[in-house]
């Protein structure tokens, strides 16, 4: 597996204090879940306490430390409020991961301004605020910050693009914190995942939302949990999940109209993939009377597929 080969390289958090946002569920959970795992404090912060139990519990059963944080992470009290909590119990805060998001699918065209500012409102503003609330102990102890955005930032597409432009703010932002900080002191790091199978993707209908993406594609969340830890212990700038995938944004910075072209090929590609996952298996119906002679199927004949009936449609 993908994720055995590279926990060797994570190494260590030993006694190590991880304040993870949107830790109730998805990328979120199972970075808690790694860092613990590699020794460290992890403190859980999300709206809902009675899934942020859930997840310490697993933490707790396996031997780790978890403290549970209920915060919204758009209420900038709120926010300072979680950082506190963490330090009261443990001292100091070693590394944030900003992970907590909101995604609201929209054409521009019909793009509803209530529903840009709430993607807003967590995506960027809850990354702001929880960065304040950490941000003036680290850069005298030091530290990471940890951004998880997306591909999305660095590209836009539909029916994505309240979203894409909630997180192209969110890497801006953090480019902009990495050059005001003293980089030997705090690292600020960026990680670019594709898409990932989580509740914030299940909520939606991905058909209807992203239909030239194949569901079966969908990556799991252990792997940006991953590439956030390599993050940290490599101090790496940015991260795309998988691996080369933003390739995509520095050939847009030399050729756009290609790049155009290029994610309409691909778009072109996922539905036809989507087509092919969707299409069920051909099979023969059933014989009412003795079978033919003289003719004896072979790999290369083709089973007769079952006629629709009429008036029935697959959606």
């Amino acid at each position: 597996m993908i994720i055995e080969s590279i926990l060797p390289l994570v190494g260590s958090f030993q006694d190590q204090v991880v304040l993870v946002t949107g830790a109730s569920s998805g990328i979120g959970r199972e970075t808690a879940l790694l860092f613990a795992q590699r020794g460290a404090r992890v403190a859980l912060a999300a709206r809902r306490r009675d899934l942020l139990e859930d997840v310490a519990a697993v933490v707790r059963g396996a031997g780790g430390t978890a403290l549970v944080v209920p915060t919204d992470v758009a209420d900038p009290a709120a926010a300072r409020a979680a950082a506190t909590r963490a330090r009261r119990a443990w001292g100091h805060i070693d590394v944030l991961v900003n992970n907590a998001g909101v995604l609201k699918p929209s054409t521009v065209a019909k793009l509803r301004a209530a529903d840009l500012e709430a993607m807003l409102r967590v995506n960027l503003y809850g990354a702001l605020f929880m960065t304040q609330a950490v941000l003036p102990a680290m850069e005298r102890r030091g530290g990471a910050i940890i951004n998880v955005a997306s591909l999305a930032g660095r590209r836009g597409v539909t029916p994505l693009g309240g979203y894409c432009a909630t997180k192209f703010a969110l890497i801006g932002l953090s480019e902009a914190l990495r050059t005001e900080v003293d980089a030997a002191r705090v690292h600020v790091g960026v990680v670019l995942p594709g898409v990932v199978e989580t509740p914030m993707v299940q909520g939606i209908d991905q058909a209807g939302a992203l239909p030239e993406w194949p569901m079966a594609l969908n990556m799991p969340p252990e792997w940006v949990a991953a590439a956030v830890a390599l993050a940290v212990r490599f101090r790496l700038h940015e991260v795309s999940v998988p691996p080369g995938a933003a390739l995509l944004e520095e050939i847009a910075a030399l050729a756009p109209g290609a790049t155009d072209a290029l994610i309409g090929w691909m778009q072109a590609a996922g539905r036809l993939l989507s087509s092919f996952s969707s299409q069920p298996a051909a099979v023969s119906p059933p014989r009412s009377g003795p079978p033919e002679r003289g003719r004896r199927r072979t790999a290369d004949t083709p089973a007769r597929a079952r006629t629709p009936r009429a008036g029935r449609r697959r959606k």
